[in-house]
């Protein structure tokens, strides 16, 4: 019998259990998938610890690559035996077999391995929508990306360099401002030491950029807004330190007629269409070496609690993933 990460309830990464699961044949519109590579986000530890509901019990994850071993009635768009890979769906990608709605499953190309695919279809399609869609960053513009040392942050600022922005992203420490300057950042702020608005207006001449992607959330909202110029957009697109306060809207006229988005990969990727096509890009971003994947943290399957451990003890950069 397959066995799978499940919770019974929210809590610590202790709640996660290594369980037997049945996996039936699949009905209308699924497909079955036996993964060979298994993508870990931060969200996955949002669901996990209640930040972000789920109906439980649950399973767990929500990116993966694999083989498709059955297709229900009226499937077209894979046929067993294709290499997919997906982001997003219902939890369950912590899982060596599951059951998966077809239409969220795209093909993985030839020269982009299983383990590439898992790793980059939520970070790298994240990525794609945030600077190609949310904002379309053109060359010669000066953008700030905080968290530059995660999983979408190494892959969008790659992606950024190569689009001609010059990038300034935040990181936590030496070590990750070193790997974050290996992959595409320009400049570097470590946030636990300096101040990231004042960095930020000195580095642009004290005009400030016209774009802030955020996914830390709390600590950074605020200063983040110093860190526009007039008409700037702040893209808040995660919450890894805790859900932003609530506060007047007001302070958006105050300091400069600001924007604010707060998007989510399921809005952008919502038609099979926008799906394929985001999820070209970012293939194509790879076989082309505008980015490189590098996966620098595999475990077990079984060990997702330890990986859950390490992720919210920022004991890891860039992409993580599991085997089952």
């Amino acid at each position: 019998m397959p066995k799978a990460i499940r919770i019974q309830q929210t809590g610590g990464p202790e709640v996660l259990r290594w369980e037997d699961v049945e996996v039936g044949e699949p009905g209308p519109g699924q497909a079955r998938i036996r993964h060979t590579a298994v993508g870990v986000n931060f969200i996955d530890t949002y669901h996990r610890s209640g930040l972000y509901p789920i109906p439980l019990p649950s399973g767990l994850g929500s990116e993966g690559a694999g083989i498709v071993e059955a297709v229900g009635p009226d499937v077209t768009v894979v046929k067993p035996g294709d290499r997919v890979a997906y982001a997003g769906g219902p939890p369950g990608s912590y899982s060596q077999v599951r059951l998966i709605p077809a239409h969220i499953l795209v093909p993985v190309p030839e020269g982009v391995t299983d383990q590439t695919a898992a790793a980059v279809m939520l970070k790298g399609m994240t990525a794609q929508y945030l600077i190609r869609r949310t904002y379309t960053v053109k060359p010669g513009e000066t953008v700030l990306f905080h968290a530059a040392a995660g999983g979408v942050g190494l892959f969008a600022c790659q992606w950024l360099k190569a689009l001609g922005a010059t990038v300034i992203g935040t990181v936590g420490s030496d070590e990750k401002a070193a790997i974050a300057r290996a992959h595409g950042c320009d400049h570097l702020i470590i946030s636990t030491r300096e101040d990231v608005a004042k960095r930020v207006r000195e580095i642009t001449g004290g005009v400030g950029v016209p774009v802030v992607y955020d996914s830390i959330g709390k600590d950074t909202f605020m200063n983040s807004l110093d860190c526009l110029r007039p008409l700037g957009l702040m893209v808040s697109f995660g919450n890894s330190s805790g859900k932003v306060t609530p506060f007047d809207i007001g302070v958006l006229s105050q300091k400069g007629s600001l924007y604010l988005a707060r998007p989510t990969l399921a809005t952008y990727t919502a038609t099979r269409a926008d799906l394929e096509a985001t999820a070209r890009d970012v293939f194509e971003a790879i076989r082309t070496g505008k980015v490189k994947v590098e996966v620098r943290h595999t475990y077990p399957l079984d060990r997702a609690e330890q990986v859950h451990r390490d992720l919210e003890g920022r004991r890891t950069v860039g992409s993580i993933v599991m085997t089952p």
